[in-house]
C-alpha cells in the first residue's frame, strides 16, 4: 500500500509535469524515441511475466490455516495451465492431502479423497509438452511416469532448484506467488510414508486413519485478479527477477514510458 500510494504521487507528477498549460515538448529527436522504445520494451516485459490467472490454494499446515498463491503462465505449458484449470473449476483438489513431502526438494498433493473422483481423473491423461520454464524454487508442475503423456492431476511445488527436472519432460505451469512459499515450507513432512496405491483405492479414510498430522487442502479456487496482481508484485521465488523494489520499479517505468510515447506524439 505504501509503494501504491507512492506511485500514484508520482504519477501526479509525472501528469502535471507535462500539462499542455505547463510544458512545450521540443520536437520529438532520435534520443527521446529511443528512450521510448526502451521504456516500450521494459513495459513489454513486465506484462509478460504476469500470470494468466491465479488459483488461491486455502489449506492447513502445521501452523494452522493459511492460503498461498499459485500464478499459471499459460504460454509456459499450455496443455498443463489448462487441465489444471479444468481441475480447479471441478473442485477437484477440494478436502485433499499432501501425501508426499520431501524438504530437500517437493511437496506433492493432488490424488483425490474420493477413490470415484480418483479414477475417473486418472483416466483423463494430458499430452507431454515442451519444457519452457525451468524447475526453480517455487515452481509448480504436473507429476508424471516414465510412461509418455502420462499426467493426470498429481501436481509438485519445488522446495529448490530442481532443474535436473527440466531434461526429463516436467514442464513448469505456474509459481507460488508473493509469500507463499513460506505457508508452503510449513506443510507436514510425511516424507514418502503414505502408500499412493492405498489412497487410490482408500482416498482420505485411509490417509485420515493412518496419517492424521497430513497437511490438507480445504479449497482451491480461481483467484480474483485484484489479488493475483497484488501478490505478483512481490517476490515470486528465489529464482525470480521479482521484487517489492522491483515491482515498484516496473510500474514507475510503466507510467514513464506512457509519458515518452507522448511527448515523442506531439
Amino acid at each position: 500500500q505504501v509503494q501504491l500510494r507512492a506511485q500514484r504521487q508520482c504519477t501526479s507528477r509525472l501528469v502535471a509535469m507535462f500539462r499542455p498549460d505547463s510544458f512545450r515538448p521540443a520536437p520529438p529527436t532520435h534520443v527521446t524515441t529511443r528512450v521510448a522504445l526502451v521504456f516500450l520494451s521494459l513495459l513489454r516485459a513486465a506484462s509478460a511475466a504476469s500470470p494468466d490467472f491465479c488459483v488461491e490454494f486455502e489449506v492447513e499446515t502445521t501452523q494452522g490455516n493459511g492460503s498461498f498463491l499459485v500464478g499459471v503462465h499459460e504460454t509456459w505449458a499450455p496443455l498443463g495451465a489448462g487441465h489444471f484449470k479444468e481441475l480447479v473449476e471441478a473442485n477437484y483438489y477440494d478436502d485433499t492431502r499432501f501425501f508426499r513431502v520431501m524438504p530437500s526438494f517437493m511437496v506433492q498433493f493432488g490424488l483425490s479423497g474420493d477413490p470415484a473422483i480418483s479414477a475417473i481423473w486418472s483416466a483423463r491423461s494430458i499430452e507431454d509438452e515442451p519444457v519452457k520454464q525451468t524447475n526453480s524454487f517455487g515452481r509448480v508442475t504436473f507429476a508424471m511416469s516414465s510412461s509418455p503423456n502420462s499426467r493426470t492431476t498429481q501436481i509438485f511445488i519445488n522446495y529448490q532448484d530442481n532443474r535436473h527436472l527440466d531434461e526429463s519432460g516436467f514442464a513448469p505451469f505456474g509459481e507460488v506467488l508473493g509469500r507463499g512459499m513460506e505457508v508452503v515450507r510449513e506443510i507436514f513432512d510425511c516424507g514418502e510414508a503414505p502408500n499412493q496405491n492405498w489412497i487410490r483405492a482408500q482416498g482420505n479414510a485411509y490417509l485420515d486413519k493412518e496419517f492424521p498430522n497430513l497437511s490438507k487442502i480445504f479449497t482451491a479456487r480461481i483467484a480474483d485478479p485484484s489479488d493475483c496482481v497484488q501478490a505478483s508484485a512481490m517476490v515470486l521465488s528465489s529464482g525470480a527477477a521479482g521484487s517489492p523494489r522491483a515491482a515498484f520499479t516496473a510500474r514507475t517505468l510503466a507510467v514513464l514510458a506512457v509519458v515518452f510515447v507522448h511527448i515523442v506524439a506531439r
